[in-house]
């Protein structure tokens, strides 16, 4: 079979789980393609990694505003539809695997839907209504213009998977779907390297490390850890902990701005997008991780990435209580269960002076996710999804 993936947030292989998606198709014996930005430092128009055909699009740039909105999804489409009848030309395709956010990416599919059959698989990442809102904070025209986006992918998607089963239910309710095109395929790390040594230096002379991995956007609530490192150093006067953020994205300027401001440039460090060697070294360095996601009706449906590879290294997790963060993490983390930043600073400096309960924590959580969260569990249901929809009439 051949399958041609979408995915306009991020590049591949940066984005973790479309890859693992992506390797785990070919070595079940299909013929994968990837359509993706340039991006993130990913900017060579096309090339074949690992047996896997990608294409890279230009992109405006990540939004911001709605008028940022607009144009990078606009820019978007017209770079992934061109790609995709690249992509046609030279070998075609039997199936398009969509990933979201947007919920626009319908609109690249559908002639190919139309005039050659093709299948759709909807691969929800993320609840993008929810999404949206979380993110400009209100429910105007263009609110309700993502809600019709949504209808329309889940109207032409042949099956349905979903990162967590939160997720499945809302867009199952939304698009009435039957029970035998949904299915759940979990994002888990998978071939991260997560053995070596860790690195003393990181810890910047502190006694205590605290790390932070993921997207620094208006949505992931970095502002609330920056601020809780100022009410741990200034407030509590505890100068022995240092804090290792890392991760791009549109506020990572507003955010080192923040820091500057709070006078934090001894105790936090952000040094950006870092390689895969440096995060499995920060990794293996920091006393505990921190998913500083806000609560809220998006958060409580995602599953985080950072929880996920917090938990494969075995380390300790302060975080505030999303419905999917606790599912995720389960016995593994500390939960901060109100969006406040002295109480996340609270958190985390209880867990620091609490070696054994960290230890604890760690192994607990390791245990659950190699045990009951692996991906060879998701691979099953990825696969089983494209067996469903190769196969409907």
């Amino acid at each position: 079979m051949r399958v041609l993936i979408l995915v306009e947030n991020l590049p591949v292989p940066f984005d973790r789980r479309v890859w693992q998606e992506a390797c785990a198709l070919r070595d079940a014996g299909h013929e994968v393609t990837v359509i993706c930005p340039q991006m993130r430092g990913y900017t060579q128009a096309e090339e074949v990694l690992e047996g896997i055909q990608i294409y890279r699009h230009w992109i405006s740039g990540e939004a911001g505003s709605i008028t940022g909105f607009i144009s990078e999804y606009a820019s978007a489409l017209w770079g992934e539809f061109c790609c995709a009848l690249k992509a046609w030309r030279r070998t075609g395709f039997d199936v398009i695997h969509l990933c979201n956010p947007p919920d626009l990416l319908f609109l690249v599919a559908l002639p190919f839907r139309l005039f050659a059959g093709v299948k759709v698989v909807f691969d929800v990442h993320d609840l993008w209504p929810e999404m949206f809102e979380a993110k400009f904070g209100q429910r105007g025209l263009m609110y309700w213009a993502v809600r019709t986006a949504e209808r329309c992918t889940l109207a032409l998607a042949d099956v349905v998977i979903a990162t967590n089963q939160s997720v499945l239910r809302a867009v199952k309710q939304r698009g009435k779907l039957a029970e035998d095109r949904a299915f759940v395929v979990r994002t888990a790390p998978n071939r991260m390297q997560t053995s070596g040594e860790p690195d003393p230096a990181l810890r910047e002379g502190k006694k205590h490390l605290v790390g932070y991995i993921g997207v620094m956007g208006n949505a992931d609530g970095v502002d609330y850890l920056v601020r809780a490192a100022g009410h741990i150093v200034q407030t509590r006067n505890r100068k022995d902990v240092h804090f290792l953020l890392m991760g791009s994205g549109p506020e990572h300027a507003e955010l080192l701005a923040l820091r500057d401001r709070l006078g934090l440039q001894d105790h936090v460090s952000m040094p950006g997008r870092v390689s895969d060697e440096f995060l499995c070294r920060a990794l293996r360095s920091i006393d505990l991780g921190v998913a500083c996601d806000p609560i809220n009706a998006y958060n409580d449906h995602c599953t985080m990435n950072k929880v996920l590879e917090y938990m494969a290294f075995a380390k300790p997790i302060v975080m505030f209580g999303t419905v999917e963060g606790r599912f995720s993490a389960g016995e593994g983390a500390v939960y901060v269960m109100e969006n406040s930043a002295e109480k996340l600073g609270d958190a985390i400096l209880d867990l620091l002076d609490d070696p054994a309960r960290r230890d604890q924590l760690g192994t607990t959580g390791h245990i659950r996710l190699t045990q009951e969260l692996n991906w060879e569990r998701s691979v099953e249901q990825l696969l089983a999804a494209h067996a469903t929809a190769a196969s409907s009439p």
